[in-house]
């Protein structure tokens, strides 16, 4: 259970034509914090995907999606983002806890954080990255 609240996750993105150096890419970020569309919905706090260290067993970059509010913060205006450590890692600004996304798990690893990001789930069909809740 997440002290995220819940709200609706609904993201389609191309990663041939909109995002093609995101696709089979390593530790790589992209921010939604703002609507693309007006059918998106990117949850409370925007939705944070990243391309996970490794590659699944087809040779493609396996994705992960996480809510970008801090979950010890509460609040859809206090974000994770990228550390330039370029290790997998998200920090928030404001309490400083530090989240490993690398993996999957968004796990804290340091800071007074001690529940992990709120994630989101993926699909990969063909070039095309679905994520939901």
């Amino acid at each position: 259970m997440s002290s995220i609240p819940n709200y609706p996750v609904n993201l389609q993105l191309n990663l041939t034509s909109t995002y093609s150096t995101f696709k089979n890419s390593v530790n790589q970020y992209l921010l939604f914090e703002k609507r693309i569309n007006a059918y998106d919905a990117i949850g409370y706090g925007g939705i944070l995907v990243c391309s996970g260290i490794g590659l699944d067993d087809s040779g493609n970059s396996q994705y992960y999606a996480f809510d970008m509010a801090c979950p010890y913060e509460v609040d859809k205006n206090i974000k994770v983002y990228p550390d330039k450590d370029g290790l997998g890692t998200v920090v928030c600004k404001k309490c400083g806890s530090v989240y490993n996304v690398g993996y999957g798990f968004g796990n804290p690893i340091s800071g007074p954080a001690k529940e992990i990001l709120k994630r989101y789930k993926t699909s990969l069909s063909g070039d095309n990255l679905f994520i939901y809740q």
